[in-house]
Formats: C-alpha cells, structure tokens, sequence
C-alpha cells in the first residue's frame, strides 16, 4: 500500500489546530468514468481481508454494519448520457458512484466517499463535495479548456459537414456551470451552510485519461526521430486546465490534485508509463510548486485480482477460438456441438482458475480493467489518498 501521503495523528491534530477559519470546505471533484466510479458496494468485505485496509473499511461502515453516513459532508453530484444530464445530492454516503438515474444511489461508489469520509474525520467545518463526472470523456475534446482553443476540425469533418469544434470543450462548460449553480444556492444541497461564515473553494481533484491515452490519432504513436512524447500535448492542456479553472471559479491559488491514470498497475509499460509521465507533468511546472501534486494511483492497483482478470480473460479467447474453428483449438474441425464446447470451456476454466481464486474475484471485482476492475478498496485507497494529498496542499497555503 502506498504510504506517501499517510498523515497521521500529529499531522492532523496540527491541521486542525491551524483552521481557525469558519467557512465551509467546498472540494470539486471532476473526470471521467473512474471518477464516476464502478466498483460495487458488494466488494467492501474484501477491504477487510487485508489487515492493513480493515481500519479504512470500519471507516466506511457505521456500527450497524451499513456505508456510513456522514454527519458533516454533503455531496452534489451532476452525471449522466447524452443529453440526460442531472443530478443527486445529499449526505455523502455510499451510492455517489456511477449513476443510470443521476438522482438515484447507483450502488457504487468512486473515490468520493472515502475522500469525504477522510475530510470529516480532519476538518471541523461542514464539507461540501461538488462532483461532475461522466463516462468516456476525453480532455482534448470533451474537457477541453477554454485557452486550448476549439477542437480543430479534420480535413474529412470538413468533408462531411462535420462541426466538432461546437461541441469540444462542452463537459468542461457543464462541469464549471454545476458548480456555480450549486455556489449559487448551497443550503438547497447543504442545510448546515451560513452564509454569515461563507465558504471556501479548498480544493479541486482530477481522475481521468482512459479515453486520452488509448486515442491513436490525437496521439499518434510515437517513431524514431520524434521531437517531444506521444502524449505532450495532454500534459499542456491538463496545465491550461488547472489555469482556466482557477480562473473560471476565481480559485487562483486552489489546491489541485492529479489522480495520475494507474490501470495495470506497477507493471505497465509502454504508453502507459509514457502516459502517466505526462500526466504528471504538470504538478512539476514552477508555477504550481506547492499548489498543484500529482498522486500516483498505481499502486492501489489490485494485482491478485489482476492476474485473476488474466485468466478470465484466457477463458473468453478459448471460447472465441472453439466458435471460430481455429486450427489452434480443440474444435478445429467443427465437429464439437455448442454444448460441448460449452462443457470443454467450463473444464478448461476450472484447471485454469481455483475455487479459491474464483471466490476471491467474486469477493473483490466488479468491473472490467480500465474501471480498476470494480474493487472498492483500490477506489477507497485512491480517494483517502486524494484527500491526504489535498490536506497537504491547504496545510502548504495556511502556512
């Protein structure tokens, strides 16, 4: 587990001994699907496997054994597809994950719960968490801040009749217009806001880049004699991010955190690594020295149940190569039925993947790879590790 942005104790008793300030604590959370979150609340046991997680699980579950409620944290969150956009709030509890019906508990939760359950544990002021997040969105297009400039359009968009340029930037309008619509009338979201203590922008934290790093031509890949990485130009838009939406929220000096793209772990390679570096980059630019960070999410990555995704994933191409007759696979000539292959598949499976394994995958996943594999402690460990590195930022800015 990474430990880099633990407190502690004495950190956050000295935290709390510097807030004298009154106003409520407003944090943004913002990206795409794994910041909408897809990991079902069923895997919460399994954060109680690991002695090391079992205190965080209590955390998350009240003595009633259910997702804790928090008393002091309130949770406005803005999702949906397409055109069916909408939003749910109140106490921040589990549910706050992906969404079908934006205003109804999804059964899942993000890195949100256990971000707001560590700000309540550190603050004394009353939380408000502002969260926009929708699935399969880039930042060159979707999030695309106002000073890249318009999504250029391509010599076939011209071709075609195609305007993508009215369209680029849209999640990043609707994300800015939530949130002032929600700083517009905070007692209808929280009704322990005064207004006579107001409230504060505290932070901003940002977990996408799926769609960015597995785009082909936006980021075409990279060949010898190439003058800058494949994914420069998302390090420079994520900068011209965090610059407009400062400016945007008048926020100049807010604190911003980069949940840096951990999929497959600390054994990626390739793009992946040259991916995460740019994503990164930022957080290193004078500029931003001491109010932009970066946190790796890598290694909340689950490994076990990532070699057990392996397996599966085994499972399915033998299927594939039984249907299709490959010459490599037991059904080469055609001659096995569907029910036996289906039979061929099932003991196949069962060499492959122990009873144990399987009880496990059952107990901790619920989602595919690029989702973190659905599993609660990776998104719990991510979100405690955004609100940490946040804390540490606002305790930079205090000083």
């Amino acid at each position: 587990m990474n430990r880099n942005w633990f407190l502690g104790a004495a950190f956050i008793a000295m935290f709390v001994s510097l807030a004298d300030a009154k106003p409520l604590k407003v944090f943004i959370m913002a990206g795409q699907s794994n910041m909408e979150g897809h990991a079902r609340v069923e895997t919460f046991d399994y954060i109680g496997d690991d002695p090391a997680t079992l205190p965080l699980l209590q955390q998350m579950r009240g003595a009633d054994g259910k997702a804790r409620v928090c008393d002091h944290v309130w949770i406005s969150y803005f999702t949906g597809g397409g055109d069916l956009n909408g939003e749910g709030f109140g106490k921040l509890t589990a549910g706050y994950g992906s969404r079908k019906n934006p205003a109804e508990d999804g059964g899942n939760i993000g890195p949100e719960f256990t971000f707001g359950l560590t700000m309540d544990r550190t603050l004394e002021e009353p939380v408000l968490i502002i969260k926009t997040a929708w699935g399969g969105k880039s930042l060159y297009y979707d999030f695309r801040p106002p000073s890249a400039g318009p999504f250029p359009r391509s010599q076939a968009d011209i071709e075609k009749g195609r305007n993508p340029e009215a369209q680029s930037g849209r999640y990043y309008r609707l994300m800015i217009e939530h949130t002032k619509r929600v700083l517009g009338d905070i007692k209808r979201v929280c009704p322990a806001y005064d207004a006579k203590d107001g409230f504060e922008i505290a932070g901003f934290v940002w977990l996408q880049g799926w769609n960015d790093m597995v785009n082909r031509d936006v980021y075409p890949i990279s060949k010898p004699g190439d003058k800058e990485p494949r994914f420069a130009d998302y390090g420079r838009w994520l900068a011209d991010f965090i610059r407009d939406v400062r400016k945007d929220l008048n926020a100049p000096k807010m604190p911003f955190v980069i949940g840096v793209m951990g999929v497959g772990g600390l054994n990626a390679k390739g793009d992946a690594i040259a991916f995460r570096e740019a994503m990164a980059a930022p957080a290193a630019l004078p500029e931003f020295k001491g109010n932009v960070i970066a946190v790796q999410t890598a290694p909340f990555w689950d490994e076990k149940l990532s070699a057990i995704a392996d397996k599966h994933g085994q499972v399915r191409q033998m299927g594939y190569l039984l249907k299709t007759k490959n010459k490599g696979a037991a059904n080469a000539d055609g001659s096995m039925s569907e029910a036996q292959q289906r039979e061929y598949l099932k003991q196949y499976e069962a060499k492959l993947i122990s009873p144990e394994e399987e009880k496990m995958w059952k107990r901790g996943a619920s989602n595919a790879g690029y989702h973190y594999l659905g599993c609660a402690k990776t998104f719990a460990l991510m979100g405690k590790a955004f609100a940490e590195a946040t804390l540490q930022l606002m305790m930079t800015e205090a000083k």
